[in-house]
């Protein structure tokens, strides 16, 4: 790996060629950004590409560490409230209402990354898995949670249902993405809401 900024200066620096790199990977594609087109977007040479990142692969690693963590992020406030069928279903209208938004374009970042580099690059692959397993571990909680306070049935499997949930999720931000059409999304979730709603109490 490159070097890890220990100055405020250089941390800004490798943040803002990430940014561009993740920007130019959102919109050309992992195989087809260029590191001369993330240097300029970036405003760095490639002195300091190669000071930060070693090559291509470790700015891609580094792309994906920062997709999970906006993904996810922004999820934060609505994976707070999980433990309750309220804060549940808010939590499902929410990703379908962004989806609305961008009148079903973009899909979800890490599988983007996942189909684009994931079986050219294992460490990238094992990065973009990651995200998906926090992502299952906040559904999980949450789950887990209802259980404890009698929402769900003390026999619920909290971590299957997570599973099944998060891969409905996928499968929906899939077709919304291929039929720009954001109401495959909404069934998607609410057959898992129907499904993890058959163990409530």
């Amino acid at each position: 790996m490159g070097v890890q900024p220990t100055t405020q200066r250089g941390m800004a620096t490798r943040r803002r060629i990430i940014d561009a790199a993740t920007r130019v990977v959102a919109e050309r594609g992992a195989v087809a950004a260029s590191l001369d087109e993330v240097g300029d977007r970036a405003a760095a040479s490639r002195s300091q590409l190669y000071h930060y990142f070693d090559d291509k692969a470790d700015l891609l690693r580094a792309v994906a560490e920062a997709t999970n963590d906006v993904v996810l992020d922004g999820q934060r406030d609505l994976f707070a409230e999980l433990g309750s069928w309220a804060g549940l279903t808010r939590w499902a209208d929410e990703l379908v209402a962004l989806q609305e938004r961008q009148g079903g374009r973009g899909g979800c970042p890490i599988a983007n990354l996942v189909g684009q580099v994931g079986e050219r690059d294992d460490g990238i692959r094992t990065v973009l898995a990651s995200g998906f397993d926090r992502w299952e571990a906040a559904i999980r909680d949450g789950l887990a949670s209802m259980i404890a306070s009698g929402e769900l049935r003390p026999d619920t499997d909290a971590a299957w249902l997570a599973a099944s949930t998060l891969a409905s999720l996928q499968g929906g931000l899939v077709l919304t993405q291929a039929r720009r059409d954001p109401q495959a999304l909404r069934r998607a979730l609410d057959g898992a809401l129907a499904l993890i709603g058959s163990h409530r109490m």
